[in-house]
């Protein structure tokens, strides 16, 4: 994609630019980042994963041309320019699929490419670094490079079909869990990825690319996944270190069409951010933190109005969503070990925020609406807001934003992605071009 391909391009000549890269589905956060984006006057890079939106349609029961059809609404909505939306697929490869054969499994991976590049997809992450029920572990580098090959050829074949700008890629093999990890950090390091480790994969993968018949795809592959040191469990965030990435930040200077791409890159103290992109970690990876935000908002607005209008008449958003968890405990269960009152702890307030599954459940998605309509019909006093949502609160007195409960939320995510864009665009000027 050209835009995105000139982004690359002006990092790669100096310029301490990046791009982050919002991975939700959730349609406040959608549009939070939208309006991010026309207020920065740039490009919105917007990632479906592959356990979210697949061609049996994921936790959120979307294709990947729902998806696409879901945001491009939006954007239509927010009077958004569509060619300044970039779609990117996030983990396409078995990851859904580990509990079947690899043969299985890549077959299914292989719809899923297609479909999503079909769909419009331009930035496609090559992950093939999950096994499967019948591989020897561990993974060898040559398979999992191998596999993904595979899935490149699958990609450029659907791109042919469909036409249009061609894919850009993105491989690595280092992974993170996604949505954070599932062992506590509080007393564990993180082990930065080795520059030999890195410059092996992209070897391995350069190798079997060509194997297949891909090798001109090359040019097009712009980032590579690394470990740069960061990371979050349920309650413990592990910062950004730049004088430990130092060794591996330098070997992608060497690689004229490539930056890295960090995942798991929520809740870093903001310089973190800058530093991580002048250190060539130039596609940042977040999520968690802002579906994070939007649950503290809506908790804030359902206390908020149980006060306001008493509890007999409120929407119970906060107890709907708790009372569905516990009844249907399958996104959450694997991830919270802990039991009794640490278990509900977790449930409510982990960085990993399992509650993100939860939102498009028929009685949740009701009782939002509920609270919606409530405090639309009759407005939160400032004075009540304030308790919960002072930074709302005051933007609502300074007459930034209309005391509406989706702008209320909307301006609470945006705290976020303001963090991001101040680190992505400090040299916004320079950007202006590929708009």
């Amino acid at each position: 994609m050209t835009t995105l391909l000139s982004l690359i391009g002006q990092h790669k000549q100096g310029r301490a630019t990046g791009i982050y890269s919002v991975c939700s589905a959730h349609p406040l956060v959608l549009e939070a980042a939208i309006k991010q984006a026309a207020h920065d006057q740039q490009l919105v890079l917007i990632e479906a994963t592959s356990n979210q939106v697949n061609q049996f349609g994921g936790y959120t029961g979307m294709t990947p041309q729902d998806f696409a059809d879901h945001v491009f609404a939006l954007a239509a909505r927010l009077n958004f320019p569509a060619q300044n939306i970039i779609l990117g697929g996030d983990h396409l490869g078995p990851n859904c699929w580990q509990n079947l054969t690899a043969k299985q499994a890549m077959a299914y991976s292989s719809q899923m490419i297609n479909d999503y590049v079909c769909a419009g997809f331009k930035k496609i992450h090559l992950d093939c670094s999950m096994s499967c029920a019948d591989d020897t572990m561990p993974l060898s580098e040559a398979v999992m490079a191998a596999r993904a090959a595979q899935l490149c050829l699958v990609a450029e074949q659907a791109w042919q079909k469909v036409g249009g700008e061609a894919p850009l890629y993105v491989i690595g093999t280092e992974v993170p869990t996604p949505g954070g990890a599932l062992e506590s950090l509080e007393h564990e390091g993180i082990e930065v990825t080795k520059p030999e480790e890195a410059l092996a994969t992209l070897d391995a993968h350069h190798q079997a690319f060509s194997d297949v018949g891909v090798g001109y795809v090359w040019p097009r592959v712009i980032g590579l996944v690394v470990q740069p040191g960061v990371e979050f469990d349920h309650h413990h965030v592990h910062h950004y270190n730049s004088d430990k990435a130092q060794s591996l930040s330098q070997i992608i200077e060497g690689q004229p069409h490539l930056v890295f791409e960090a995942h798991s890159t929520d809740y870093q103290n903001a310089p973190a951010y800058h530093q991580l992109i002048q250190d060539h970690f130039a596609i940042l990876k977040v999520g968690p933190a802002l579906t994070f935000a939007l649950r503290e908002a809506l908790y804030g607005l359902d206390r908020a109005e149980q006060e306001w209008l008493g509890s007999h008449h409120a929407s119970h958003l906060r107890d709907t969503i708790e009372q569905v968890m516990h009844e249907q405990p399958d996104y959450w269960r694997s991830y919270y070990s802990s039991k009794g009152h640490q278990q509900f702890l977790d449930c409510s307030y982990s960085l990993s925020d399992r509650i993100r599954y939860y939102w498009t459940h028929p009685e949740v998605k009701a009782a939002q609406q509920a609270l919606f309509n409530h405090l639309a019909a009759k407005p939160l006093p400032v004075t009540i807001l304030s308790q919960y949502l002072p930074n709302q609160a005051k933007a609502i007195a300074q007459h930034q934003i209309q005391n509406d409960p989706a702008d209320i939320v909307i301006h609470k995510i945006m705290e976020v992605t303001k963090v991001y864009s101040q680190a992505c665009y400090a040299n916004a000027a320079i950007c202006q071009e590929t708009i």
